[in-house]
């Protein structure tokens, strides 16, 4: 038997559907709210009206941020690429600055044998 591996919306890797469905939920409680305070009110399905157009709205904002933010991300393996470099140097210099203070230490400590003789 194949076990469905079912992902819920937070374990998605996908961050817009996590949004997505935080949006709708918060929209579905505010529904529950908004349904009985419009007949209180009398105001009609203006309410509703206004919950499901917000969360339309933020939903098409949520999947259309997205879409800026990949144009963006192509300049990312160039980013990528001189971290690469700079980390290289950095491990170069911090390489060399350990061996120098190795010698250093072993002469120290050869030095200190010699005394003790």
């Amino acid at each position: 038997m194949t076990q469905k591996i079912q992902e819920s919306p937070a374990e998605s890797k996908d961050v817009r559907v996590t949004a997505t469905s935080i949006i709708w939920g918060i929209a579905v409680g505010m529904l529950a709210i908004c349904i009985p305070l419009s007949s209180a009110t009398k105001s009609g399905s203006i309410l509703p009206l206004a919950t499901m157009t917000a969360a339309a709205i933020g939903t098409v904002a949520v999947w259309r941020s997205d879409e800026k933010k990949s144009t963006k991300n192509s300049l990312l393996p160039q980013n990528v690429e001189l971290l690469e470099q700079r980390i290289a140097n950095l491990e170069t210099i911090i390489t060399r600055d350990d061996f120098d203070l190795r010698m250093k230490i072993k002469q120290v400590e050869s030095r200190d044998r010699k005394s003790d003789n």
